[in-house]
């Protein structure tokens, strides 16, 4: 859900906001870290290293949007920006990568994470406009969607201990 809220101002529908700050900080922030924790104690390293460092992520983004209101040049330039993107768009990647070996709905999900992250750190660097800015916030809203999806599908589907919704598991060999 914070991923769609920030991408519906990406988009260019909503201006940023209280909303979506405190999402980031308790929902995409605290929350995912904990999330994380749980997975550890499941001796799941996906999901310990996902959801911890994409907690701290959210963390991480709402805090480089905050610092400079309190002290205008703490601001990062655009090079560092593109930088600190290109850097979560390379792990990003990298985790979709590790999903070949889970669900097609997690492939989805970090297949389409990865692109708005890179589009966005080339947003950074080049004089691209707004329409480029929109158009990645729509492709980062499916991949909240997707998201959202794949989480309700693994709730759901433990919940009545058979498929409710589909996750296209990947076979193992």
């Amino acid at each position: 859900m914070t991923t769609i809220v920030l991408n519906i101002h990406n988009a260019g529908l909503i201006k940023m906001s209280t909303m979506i700050l405190a999402m980031g900080i308790c929902y995409g922030g605290a929350a995912q870290v904990i999330a994380g924790i749980m997975e550890w104690k499941k001796n799941n390293t996906f999901g310990t290293t996902a959801f911890i460092s994409y907690g701290f992520f959210w963390l991480s983004l709402v805090t480089l949007l905050l610092l400079p209101k309190i002290d205008p040049t703490l601001a990062p330039d655009e090079k560092s920006v593109a930088a600190y993107l290109a850097l979560w768009g390379l792990f990003t990647f990298g985790l979709f990568i590790g999903t070949f070996r889970l669900s097609h709905a997690l492939q989805s999900v970090f297949g389409t994470l990865a692109v708005p992250v890179f589009l966005l750190s080339i947003g950074e660097l080049a004089d691209v406009g707004n329409g480029f800015k929109h158009f990645t916030g729509y492709e980062g809203i499916v991949c909240g969607l997707l998201a959202c999806y794949t989480g309700l599908a693994q709730v759901l589907n433990e919940l009545y201990g058979k498929t409710v919704l589909p996750l296209g598991v990947v076979e193992k060999s």
